[in-house]
């Protein structure tokens, strides 16, 4: 498409002499804002998505991907209704839960909300985002019915170490001529978990299954079952197939997207606003490459004219300023994608320099629900933001190079 001749006086042009420096800096300028523009933009989407992916991992990895609940009563049969659910097709696993919001005090003093899982020991070492994050202690004491597993932060937050005592409070307790008197029981801290999502380290905590319905007073039986599915996208299917399994009992089933449809339709919302917003710093940048090529245009008047008097055609000299402006967009979103793939690449080795230079908490996990700023490239979105780049560069070229095809040659040297 662009031959030698073409390729060769587009290259000169770029390579402003110092009597035409201004509008080689426009393009410099114009350069830059490609690949500002470009690297924003992905450094932004990998955020987003990393905080999708991060968020999603965790919610799901800890709570299941849907939760099976009697309707209006406790799951008596609860182990006999799990093995009935890990029959199912596309199941993974299927555990009785005992659940509860208590109050949480510490050696001490000072007290907390906390949220109160009861599951058997060995479902929970199976939990690989439990298992894996327990920073002080281990899972080989919890057993029995004086063992409690604790969030990180709420420890911290009530001062425990692994050894002392955490004591639920559960205000339904037993009724007495005196009234209701709350429910008391210490158990002993065996370990300290973090899975990375300060909502979790800070208000949960585990309890041996056996221990939980003591504390519960629900018996032999289980508030609900949590089941994990293969595949969390088609969770629906899975509870269409629960529902049609289990006809004997009226049941409730609430999924994960459900319980955090709000959530994660904001995640989304604000991923594509963010797009929308940074996508005008690409714009920006295409208008600097117009202006930049109608100034080149106009200071080339001259040549252009005596090139076409020596047999150029339109065609030829649009061709010029095309590959002029293509240029800058070529190399612009190039840089600009090396640029976004490093930094996103290196988001949190960032994050904790300027930090340490700082001194300042720039990514607070009370605020942002994880402990470390997350980033996740997905390689579709880097392909769409370089074909934006490249085509709205290209598009900002057409005017420019139109105009100088379009240019009489009588009238650029009648006053020569």
């Amino acid at each position: 498409m662009f031959g030698p001749f073409e390729r060769l006086v587009a290259f000169r042009y770029l390579r402003a002499r110092k009597a035409e420096g201004f509008v080689s800096v426009i393009a410099g300028f114009s350069l830059a804002g490609i690949g500002l523009g470009v690297a924003t933009l992905i450094i932004v989407m990998s955020v987003m998505g990393g905080f999708r992916v991060e968020l999603l991992g965790r919610i799901l990895g800890l709570n299941g991907h849907l939760g099976v609940y009697g309707a209006g009563q406790t799951l008596e049969d609860h182990e006999a209704l799990a093995a009935r659910i890990r029959a199912l097709p596309g199941v993974r696993s299927a555990t009785p839960i005992v659940e509860g919001q208590v109050l949480g005090t510490g050696e001490r003093g000072g007290g907390a909300g906390v949220l109160a899982r009861g599951i058997a020991p060995d479902e929970l070492r199976a939990r690989t985002i439990i298992a894996s994050n327990i920073i002080v202690g281990s899972l080989e004491g919890f057993a029995g019915d004086d063992a409690i597993l604790v969030g990180s932060r709420l420890a911290n937050r009530l001062g425990l170490r692994v050894g002392e005592r955490l004591s639920l409070v559960m205000p339904q307790g037993q009724v007495t001529v005196f009234g209701t008197v709350p429910r008391i029981r210490a158990y002993t801290i065996v370990g300290l978990f973090e899975v990375g999502m300060f909502e979790y380290d800070n208000s949960y905590v585990f309890l041996p299954l056996a221990a939980a319905q003591a504390f519960f007073g629900v018996g032999d039986a289980a508030t609900q079952i949590e089941v994990f599915v293969a595949d969390p996208d088609r969770v629906r299917e899975a509870s269409r197939a629960i529902r049609a399994a289990i006809t004997d009992r009226p049941i409730r089933i609430l999924d994960w997207q459900q319980w955090n449809s709000a959530f994660f339709a904001a995640v989304e919302v604000e991923r594509n606003v963010m797009f929308l917003i940074l996508t005008l710093i690409i714009i920006v940048a295409a208008f600097n490459i117009v202006s930049s090529l109608v100034m080149l245009v106009k200071d080339k008047g001259r040549d252009i004219a005596i090139l076409r008097t020596m047999g150029a055609t339109r065609g030829a000299v649009m061709r010029i300023f095309l590959m002029c402006g293509a240029s800058i967009g070529v190399v612009g979103t190039a840089a600009g994608v090396a640029l976004g793939l490093l930094i996103a690449a290196n988001l949190e080795s960032i994050r904790q320099w300027l930090q340490g230079l700082t001194g300042q908490q720039l990514f607070q996990a009370e605020i942002y629900f994880l402990s470390r700023l997350p980033s996740v490239v997905d390689p579709w979105e880097v392909v769409q933001v370089a074909a934006m780049g490249l085509g709205l560069s290209l598009l900002a070229t057409l005017y420019p190079s139109f105009r100088a095809a379009r240019l009489d040659p009588v009238e650029a040297l009648r006053h020569e």
